[in-house]
């Protein structure tokens, strides 16, 4: 497990100021109490690291001192823009979590910048939000915990699940994932399931799994108009949102090519926390359809975890 030791903590009044070191800071769910950028959104606190201000000082040519950046707490032993939103940072009780890396530059309005015409914050800062308060000051020692993604794949077929066909599906879509979060920097655990197309057994394996609080589920297969696809039909019941767009692209896209593929009934939403993916079975469809859902995946996050970048 990473340690970051904190070097100083620091507030302002007025936003677009440097920020003045302080004996500590108390932060609650509004973030840092008396700073100019405590409220009820995702960027309550600031941070840099040591890492990344050495570097703006061999460019600026002359030594930085703790909030000059904007910062409300300085740190050392880990290059944060390196995290990932939604990543964790425990120090005793105080609990914060990474909302987002880097920032619009506030340009002319920035003290920083009308020094020198270059900031480092809106490159290598990152933003947390409070969920858990307590107070913080220099020499404290958080410890850095990686979100980790968890993703579970069903597959859905008669035959697999008797072993009769080997499921071909799954553990390539098992494969597609791994290999999506690891070139974004992510850690993820990958389950696979393989049941027959049971209305029960389907419908109860996903609702534990949304208790459970996956964070993406994949199915496969079930999703055509024969007399045992019921896959969309029964994930239908339990989304409390649909994302009907990302499932019409895909079959314009490929329908034109292959008329064929507009006979699939695919489906996308949401459950609780908990994205959910209707793919067909064939395993070139898992991975044109895949190829598309991990472009949206990360926004869609946001969204669930109420991060509003706009």
């Amino acid at each position: 497990m990473e340690k970051i030791k904190v070097l100083s903590v620091n507030i302002s009044e007025k936003k677009g100021t440097i920020k003045v070191p302080v004996d500590k800071i108390s932060l609650s769910d509004i973030g840092i109490e008396g700073d100019a950028h405590s409220g009820k959104w995702h960027r309550q606190v600031s941070l840099l690291g040591k890492e990344s201000i050495n570097k703006a000082e061999q460019e600026i040519g002359r030594k930085l001192t703790s909030g000059e950046f904007a910062e409300n707490i300085t740190t050392e032993g880990f290059p944060l823009y390196q995290m990932k939103p939604f990543d964790r940072l425990v120090c005793g009780n105080l609990l914060l979590e990474v909302t987002q890396i880097g920032k619009k530059c506030h340009g002319t309005n920035c003290a920083i910048y009308q020094e020198t015409g270059n900031c480092v914050m809106p490159k290598e800062g990152i933003f947390c939000r409070v969920l858990h308060g307590g107070d913080l000051q220099a020499g404290a020692v958080f410890d850095y915990h990686p979100r980790l993604i968890k993703v579970h794949i069903i597959t859905l077929s008669d035959r697999a699940s008797q072993g009769i066909y080997e499921d071909k599906s799954g553990p390539l879509l098992k494969k597609l994932s791994e290999e999506f979060f690891l070139s974004v920097g992510r850690k993820v655990e990958v389950e696979n399931s393989v049941i027959p197309d049971d209305e029960h057994m389907l419908k109860s394996l996903i609702e534990s799994l949304i208790k459970r609080n996956i964070d993406i589920l994949f199915t496969t297969g079930g999703t055509g108009i024969g007399p045992r696809d019921i896959t969309p039909d029964v994930i239908k019941e339990l989304l409390d949102k649909e994302i009907p767009g990302i499932m019409e692209m895909i079959r314009m896209k490929y329908g034109m090519q292959f008329p064929n593929a507009l006979i699939s009934r695919s489906i996308a939403g949401v459950a609780g926390k908990t994205l959910i993916y209707v793919l067909p079975g064939n395993p070139k469809a898992v991975k044109e359809y895949s190829d598309e859902i991990f472009k949206t995946v990360e926004h869609s996050f946001r969204m669930l975890y109420n991060i509003d970048e706009h």
